[in-house]
């Protein structure tokens, strides 16, 4: 194999590996939770530059969490059936149900999870970073 060809193999190899990696990050960044399940209603941009809102609604079976992460801006919640628990770094966690409200600050770590029987569903809606991941799980504790 002459020369030239060594090096166009090595740089593909390179590039192909670091595609692969990267692609597994942001599999492994956005992928959900096994019983939880974020429905995207409507995202726009919004009148403050850099700022996007998201609007969604979260699904929970019965015993599903998100898992701990952070949102790159505001998350305001609903409850509009179920029940959920709310873990919020440097509060007391809360349960809520249906018609209670939640406000988590942005890069607050946080988790929600559906301790009851039946399934839970939330509107939320962000106020985010654009072009930034809508949210990023954190190692657990």
């Amino acid at each position: 194999m002459n020369a030239v060809v060594r090096v166009v193999v090595k740089a593909v190899t390179i590039v192909t590996s670091v595609t692969l990696v990267l692609a597994g990050i942001v599999a492994g960044v956005s992928a959900q939770q096994p019983g939880f399940k974020r429905i995207v209603l409507q995202q726009g941009n919004l009148s403050v530059p850099g700022r996007e809102l998201v609007q969604a609604i979260a699904e929970f079976q019965p015993g599903a969490t998100v898992g701990r992460h952070t949102h790159p801006g505001e998350e305001i919640g609903y409850v509009l059936e179920g029940t959920i628990l709310l873990e919020q770094e440097g509060k007391p966690s809360v349960t809520l149900g249906a018609g209670k409200t939640f406000l988590i600050p942005s890069g607050t770590v946080h988790n929600a999870t559906n301790n009851g029987s039946s399934q839970a569903r939330v509107l939320a809606t962000y106020i985010v970073e654009k072009g930034k991941p809508l949210a990023t799980l954190v190692a657990g504790k």
